[in-house]
């Protein structure tokens, strides 16, 4: 496969899942990804259970899987003059530097963009942040569940106004690989410079950037408005019935995208062998439609429950209108559609255990990348040692003192 970012080095210093994600689509594209951990503590995502998924199943950590498949993983312990003195070795090899160590620990390890780029003036010095590099919150940490989901205003954009509390993202990492696209795209961008100019650049995505990305459509409408939100979508009162979601006589669910509604609808009509519908003057057009929207949405109500919802997916097949099946997280990975695309993939473990992996969602010359495993806890210490000069005996040594695992 065409592989873009091949013999692009990455060096990873960070945790959890919005970074290591980043770094893992490199690794998909092609990068070569060396992940540096703490000797004790590695990095907490190894062991981090979310959504009532235990920290491993069948000794498969899926967390992990998703945001470190395709590296190579060492230890270092960064405080130590020793771990310091690999760590640089490391960056005057390397391509890219990526960590989301908050900027007190970054100082601390004198890891900042100066001290990086100062050992190597060409590397691309990329972070990614909870609240952004400035301003009086940069120094806080954070997650997507808070800051991706609740500061940007998309909690409350889908939860009901009259819900005692915001609603919760849908599963975990949401908005942590969302960044993680953001965050390699703009790594991609600065090698592109460089290559035009010689220049390292710092590259700056946080979680809160992405998530007010995602909600840009909504602020922008709100600020038009001059409301604080726009408008609930509820199922009985769609401005539009025919963008709902309906469900099925074996319930499922088919979610309608008509928006060109004037356009769509009387085909439809006659799809469906309801051609009352276009001659009622409730329905006669989009206004029309969206004055006694109640209406036609208990109408549509009665109609698709007459109908299993592989009736209907054959049936919505004949006509134009924009439609698809409203699927479960589990369902998706037999989706026949995604599994010809490569976008999701199963990838097998020792034993009984298995995952089912998403790569990263841009393609190269039609081909998906291969996804395998993500590498156990400093699989690659003694390997990547070794081709930095250092005999047996001196990484016994290092490992005797605690600076490697």
């Amino acid at each position: 496969m065409t592989a873009p970012m091949q013999g692009v080095r990455v060096l990873e210093v960070a945790i959890y899942a919005f970074v290591p994600a980043a770094a893992a689509i490199l690794a998909d594209w092609g990068a070569d990804v060396l992940k540096v951990e703490h000797p004790t503590m590695g990095d907490p995502g190894r062991s981090t259970a979310a959504w009532g998924v235990p920290a491993e199943v069948n000794g498969v950590s899926h967390l992990w899987e998703v945001a470190n498949r395709g590296k190579q993983a060492i230890t270092l312990d960064l405080a130590t003059p020793e771990g310091k003195d690999i760590l640089m070795k490391l960056v005057d090899d390397s391509d890219v530097f990526i960590t989301n160590f908050l900027p007190a620990a970054r100082r601390k390890l004198r890891i900042e963009p100066e001290d990086i780029q100062a050992r190597n003036p060409g590397i691309i010095y990329a972070r990614g942040s909870a609240q952004g590099p400035r301003g009086e919150m940069s120094e806080r940490g954070g997650f997507d569940g808070v800051t991706y989901w609740t500061r940007t205003g998309a909690s409350l954009g889908v939860t009901p106004p009259d819900a005692l509390v915001p609603l919760a993202m849908p599963g975990p990492g949401f908005g942590d690989l969302q960044a993680g696209m953001a965050l390699a795209g703009g790594i991609g961008a600065a090698l592109y410079h460089r290559e035009r100019t010689g220049r390292g650049t710092v590259v700056d995505v946080s979680l809160m950037s992405v998530g007010l990305w995602a909600m840009g459509m909504t602020i922008s409408g709100t600020s038009v408005l001059d409301r604080d939100n726009l408008a609930h979508q509820y199922h009985d009162s769609s401005t539009n019935p025919l963008v709902n979601e309906y469900r099925t006589k074996d319930d499922g669910f088919v979610a309608l995208a008509f928006l060109q509604s004037d356009r769509y609808f009387p085909e439809f009509c006659v799809l469906v062998d309801r051609l009352g519908w276009l001659a009622d003057e409730r329905f006669t057009d989009s206004a029309a439609r969206a004055e006694h929207s109640a209406q036609l949405v208990a109408l549509l109500d009665e109609l698709f429950l007459e109908r299993d919802l592989a009736e209907w997916q054959e049936l919505l097949s004949k006509q134009d209108g924009q439609w698809d099946t409203v699927l479960t997280a589990g369902q998706v990975q037999y989706d026949e559609q995604a599994l010809a695309n490569g976008y999701v993939q199963r990838v097998e473990h020792d034993g009984d255990g298995k995952v089912v992996l998403v790569p990263a969602p841009v393609q190269f010359d039609g081909e998906a990348p291969v996804l395998g495993k993500a590498p156990g806890f400093s699989a690659d210490t003694d390997d990547v040692l070794h081709s930095h000069g250092l005999d047996a005996d001196a990484v016994a040594d290092l490992r005797a003192r605690g600076v490697i695992a």
